[in-house]
């Protein structure tokens, strides 16, 4: 029997809801279509937009089990804009305007008392004169900034379980990722939005088709077999040959801006202004959820940014940091742990036994080159001339990289650095027990440091990214990885 649990009572209210629904009934191909383009040129999708497509497709011939989508990522990754793309994909697949509601919990919250709970139901009452269990036909929520609603994850939990006519994408911050009960998480796609790879910017930024070389490179690392890949990166030549200027310049930019959307139609200055735009909203807002603000808080989030951003990535002295910054150890460390959770930073632990683990440092590194280099240059320190400093850059270009495959397809299994003096600066593991040291610079590099690995940890073979070569070439056991071929992973 059908329990209802979504219910207005006020009659004000209900009208003060209906007013907003059909606002934005009305105006969201409006909003859409101005969003969606910048100077009569319309956005290319992402990769991740492809995905969407399909579990609408699914949902739309009858497959109701994939139709509670939720979609974390850092603000500027294009989250909205996806939604916007996808709205009108709905309008072209036939679906009328009526059976889809945007709306971002944030402008929803205009509304003195509003909540979601209360807007849903409305809008499957009053709107379409029926409840969610009685729904003759499909009805599409479109929910960006779902963060801003406390109970958004049981919401989403309700819809499922009460209609199998309604589908429902929740989009917002990272914290969405903690944020799902258990009950959610088995009911709910996870669809994690991640900085672009160079691949996918070339093809936003110049319009140069993706050659499905990603997962030959993951291969390549993974098993150490060259050829097929090798196979592709002329082809991959080939192609980068159109956007009219060496492939190393387009992707220094990529390296210092690009890993966000909204870089791709503006100048490299306001690019970094907005990244840095996005991390200091990321505390402003997004933190609270997890600490209540202090006097201070705010500005101590910012310098243990700023420290890590302009630091040469190694193991971190909590201990040091905390005398740095005036503050406490344990201040330090639960700051860290938010700072996880949002995901702006990670951690890479040392190679080997738990005592290890215990004693020595971990090494932190940004979600992408871009976040560093715009706090960089908001500190006056950005320096793309400096090999060193575009090194620093490369080794959190690599990071990052292995960190969104991790956590999307678990490969590589695990992401380490070997704690000895003169190692290389990674060591990755796959489900099979291999492990595989990963040394990453501009400029001229040896393998010194990568067979010294080898030699350690009993490594089959070793790789070694860089710019010092600009093909693919394996030399013994060792395997030389251009940068600019890497990045498309």
């Amino acid at each position: 029997m059908y329990k209802e649990v979504l219910r207005v009572d006020n009659m004000s209210s209900r009208e003060d809801y209906v007013k907003f629904i059909v606002k934005q009934i009305q105006t969201t191909p409006h909003i859409a279509n101005s969003f969606l383009q910048a100077q009569n040129t319309k956005f290319k999708p992402r990769n991740s937009f492809e995905d969407l497509k399909k579990y609408v497709d699914d949902f739309l011939v009858g497959n109701d089990e994939n139709r509670f989508i939720t979609m974390p990522g850092l603000r500027g990754l294009g989250k909205s804009t996806m939604i916007f793309q996808l709205y009108n994909y709905l309008i072209s697949r036939g679906i009328e305007k009526n059976r889809i509601l945007y709306v971002s919990v944030d402008q929803l919250h205009s509304i003195p008392d509003s909540n979601l709970n209360d807007l849903i139901n409305v809008f499957v009452e009053d709107i379409h004169h029926n409840y969610p269990a009685t729904l003759d036909k499909e009805l599409f929520l479109l929910i960006d900034e779902a963060q801003e609603e406390a109970n958004w994850s049981k919401i989403g939990k309700n819809i499922y379980n009460q209609s199998k006519k309604m589908f429902v994408i929740f989009t917002g911050s990272k914290a969405l990722d903690f944020e799902l009960d258990l009950d959610s998480v088995r009911r709910t796609n996870l669809e994690r939005i991640y900085p672009m790879n160079f691949q996918e910017y070339l093809y936003l930024k110049y319009n140069i088709p993706s050659i499905g070389i990603s997962n030959d490179i993951l291969d390549m690392l993974l098993t150490g077999n060259v050829e097929n890949v090798a196979k592709k990166e002329t082809d991959l030549l080939n192609h980068t040959a159109s956007i009219g200027k060496p492939l190393m310049n387009a992707w220094k930019h990529f390296l210092c801006y690009g890993g966000f959307p909204l870089s791709l139609n503006i100048d490299e200055i306001n690019a970094h202004r907005q990244i840095y735009e996005v991390v200091k909203r990321r505390i402003e807002k997004d933190v609270r959820q997890y600490k209540a603000f202090h006097g201070n808080t705010k500005r101590i989030l910012l310098n243990i940014l700023s420290f890590l951003a302009t630091q040469k990535p190694g193991g971190l002295s909590v201990n040091k940091l905390a005398k740095n910054l005036s503050t406490s150890r344990s201040i330090v460390i639960e700051l860290l742990e938010i700072l996880e959770k949002t995901h702006l930073i990670f951690h890479v632990k040392p190679f080997g036994g738990a005592g290890k683990i215990v004693k020595k440092p971990s090494k932190y590194y940004f979600l992408s080159p871009s976040i560093t280099a715009s706090i960089n240059f908001t500190l006056g320190k950005h320096t793309p001339g400096s090999n060193e400093y575009m090194g620093i850059l490369a080794e959190n270009l690599v990071a990052s990289s292995f960190f969104r495959l991790n956590n999307t397809i678990s490969k590589p299994n695990g992401i380490f650095y070997p704690a000895e003096k003169g190692m290389a600066d990674f060591i990755i593991t796959t489900f099979e027990g291999d492990k595989i040291p990963v040394e990453v610079g501009i400029g001229k590099k040896g393998t010194k440091q990568v067979v010294k690995t080898m030699n350690t940890y009993n490594c089959d073979y070793g790789i070694v990214v860089s710019t010092a070569t600009d093909l693919i070439r394996k030399e013994d056991d060792v395997i030389f990885l251009p940068l600019t071929t890497f990045s498309m992973m």
